[in-house]
């Protein structure tokens, strides 16, 4: 069976995503697309000699007789409309972060599933899907380390153009948020947000760095440093020190050199690259579970988690003090879920 697509939002993680289902990874195919600016997804479907339709709006697409699964890659306050859409028309959907831009959005999401009584959302979430972090889970999983006790991470980009407010908390951190809960089997229990030195580097007015301490139902304690605007590189840092040892995030692949009286490795600048092969591997996984009339990735549940946690981080970092992280119990629904916490 060859999964056709429907993708909504043919901007640049749009396109990325349309290149590698064409010319990458095996049994989908794309045959419709649609954006806000219609010239660029006909462009797009001429540039890539696609055999889609171009439709006028997402609704459009999910409707289609023609589109077995949907892809949302749409500006992020429209994520909530169209995988609620997808949901109401029983069709898997594959939304890029964020499941909804505000936590009771994803509750919406996470409510009408349940109502649904099918999983069908899958969040991208692609660290799970890293060669280093899945070898980094392995370590931690097999106890090579003993139980956990502290994760040291630092997520560092070289500049942020556009960002603003409180972006770092709720844009680049996330993807921490997600893959450390998977890491530890953990949820949170509190955040606290430290405001380091401002670097005069960042846009006025944006704070940044951050450090952000999360601490788990487990009692392990999390540091995560965010900059981004520290010029050298994207450079992504993780760190488990266990009761009989540490385990490190692998660093990608790179030549070591000796030339000009020095030793040393590059140092990659562009997200893009640093995480290419964990996209290829996340939708990859996606189609082949999707086929099968599976749900194995980050769940809309898991979505959720991420936003109430976010919040919490960015009202910590209002306050200046340690605030709890509560939630609802998770429904028994997600149980079956590979990508959960407790799976």
């Amino acid at each position: 069976m060859i999964l056709k697509i429907g993708v909504i939002g043919t901007g640049a993680i749009g396109q990325d995503h349309i290149r590698r289902i064409t010319n990458t990874l095996s049994g989908a195919e794309i045959v419709a697309v649609t954006d806000v600016n219609a010239a660029q997804a006909h462009a797009v479907v001429e540039r890539e000699n696609l055999n889609a339709k171009v439709y006028e709006n997402g609704h459009d697409v999910i409707q289609s007789a023609e589109v077995d699964a949907v892809i949302v890659t749409s500006w992020g306050p429209t994520h909530e409309e169209f995988v609620l859409a997808s949901i109401a028309a029983g069709k898997p959907v594959f939304c890029e972060k964020p499941l909804a831009t505000t936590a009771e959005g994803c509750k919406r999401i996470v409510d009408a599933e349940v109502a649904y009584g099918k999983q069908l959302v899958q969040v991208g979430f692609m660290r799970r899907y890293d060669k280093g972090y899945r070898a980094l889970k392995k370590v931690v999983d097999n106890s090579k380390i003993g139980e956990p006790l502290m994760v040291h991470c630092a997520h560092r980009a070289p500049a942020a153009p556009g960002f603003s407010g409180d972006m770092a908390l709720t844009d680049s951190f996330p993807h921490e948020i997600d893959v450390l809960r998977w890491l530890l089997n953990d949820d949170y229990v509190s955040a606290q947000v430290i405001l380091p030195r401002n670097t005069r580097l960042a846009d006025k007015g944006l704070q940044d760095p951050h450090i952000v301490l999360l601490e788990t139902k487990q009692g392990i304690r999390i540091d995560t440093e965010i900059f981004v605007n520290c010029q050298y590189g994207y450079d992504i840092q993780c760190q488990v020190v266990g009761e009989t040892g540490t385990a490190n995030l692998p660093e990608p692949s790179s030549v070591l050199m000796r030339s000009e009286a020095k030793l040393s490795t590059e140092i990659l600048v562009d997200w893009k690259d640093r995480f290419i092969e964990s996209y290829d591997i996340e939708l990859q996984e996606w189609i082949n579970s999707t086929v099968k009339g599976e749900m194995d990735g980050p769940s809309a549940w898991d979505g959720y988690v991420v936003a109430v946690t976010a919040d919490a981080c960015v009202k910590a970092k209002e306050t200046g003090e340690v605030v709890p992280i509560t939630m609802p119990e998770r429904p028994e629904f997600y149980d079956k879920s590979k990508s959960l916490v407790n799976s």
